[in-house]
């Protein structure tokens, strides 16, 4: 009969290796989860999945056989297995352990530390941009700079020699650079884009086809949602040539058509009157910038009407809203002071 201190003890010590259990299987999922949201494609992330509950698994596996060998249940081979991880545990294994612990921390304590980075939260604006940008850059690097640093302290603890290793991963990192040159120069390509501050985090951009919110950016990929909802992962090394239309200030052009009956003098004064109205509502005015609204003038004499141009500078991402507003209003005065919109028309001449 086992004493009961000893009953107690090792009660504590099962406890103890279930948390213990917990905690790494946990701090390992989340690892390899984060190691998945590097991936581009998002079909990879069922693979990092059952990578996941392998680890699980396997965590299992071995507090299983801590416990057995705690309890002294002779049941091989999980006995002999926690054993040695029991021997492992006293001689390195803690340490390792702890340093797992340390990264894991780290590592969700660095996107809580830039929370506290000021973004700015109100009017859209470049400081704010490119402080978005630098943050999504920073949190990267710093996640990437831990996990580095972790492997290595681990595999120091357990008795590795790190200076022949990093020798050798220099040599090995030479051959692996010559097969991943597009890595290589999707970095760099990041690297002068975040530089040049040509566009960052919380811009609408095209790139070739694709248009879009910046939703996510780092020196290796950049991240649109398009109006649609769908996500593109686009290398940074395949963007030649990008166009920002939230930089700085914005245009909304806006196309009136009146037919050809109408008067044009009256057409463009009742136009020029409604934008100007626009431009002074208080409920819009912030939308605006300083400059006030351009009626251009007869802008083309298409086939079922006359063609009006109307210009209004905006604030970065508004000239949308502010379009479909103004195409709203018109359509009402216009349809007020008794103005026609053309719409094609087709005449049968019989003979």
């Amino acid at each position: 009969m086992m004493e009961t201190s000893s009953v107690w003890l090792r009660t504590i010590i099962s406890i103890g290796l279930l948390i213990l259990g917990f905690w790494v299987g946990r701090g390992g999922m989340g690892l390899l989860t984060w190691l998945g949201r590097l991936t581009p494609d998002e079909r990879d992330d069922r693979y990092w999945r059952v990578v996941g509950w392998l680890w699980w698994g396997v965590t299992g596996l071995m507090i299983a056989s801590l416990i057995l060998h705690v309890w002294e249940v002779v049941l091989e081979p999980l006995h002999g297995w926690g054993r040695t991880l029991y021997v492992w545990l006293g001689e390195r294994g803690l340490s390792v352990l702890l340093i797992v612990g340390a990264t894991s921390l780290a590592l969700r304590l660095v996107p809580r530390l830039l929370q506290r980075v000021p973004v700015g939260t109100g009017e859209f604006t470049r400081e704010q941009v490119r402080a978005q940008t630098l943050k999504s850059v920073l949190e990267s690097v710093l996640q990437v700079l831990i996990v580095v640093l972790g492997v290595l302290f681990a595999l120091s603890n357990l008795g590795l020699n790190v200076t022949a290793l990093l020798a050798g991963a220099g040599v090995v990192g030479l051959g692996i650079s010559l097969a991943a040159q597009n890595l290589i120069r999707d970095v760099l390509n990041g690297f002068f884009i975040l530089l040049e501050d040509q566009y960052g985090v919380g811009d609408v951009i095209t790139v070739g086809q694709l248009s879009g919110g910046v939703e996510r950016f780092n020196l290796r990929i950049t991240v649109l949602r398009d109006l649609e909802g769908r996500v593109h992962f686009i290398p940074n090394s395949t963007i030649q040539q990008v166009t920002v239309m939230s930089r700085d200030w914005a245009r909304a052009v806006v196309d009136v058509s009146v037919a050809y009956e109408t008067p044009v003098d009256r057409a463009l004064e009742v136009i020029r009157s409604e934008a100007e109205a626009f431009y002074h509502d208080p409920s819009w005015r912030d939308k605006f910038t300083d400059q006030p609204p351009e009626t251009l003038g007869i802008q083309q004499l298409a086939d079922s009407g006359i063609l009006i141009r109307v210009l209004f500078n905006a604030k970065p991402k508004e000239q949308w809203a502010i379009g479909r507003e103004f195409r709203r209003r018109i359509k009402l005065r216009l349809d007020a002071e008794g103005i026609t919109i053309p719409y094609p028309t087709r005449r049968i001449v019989n003979n």
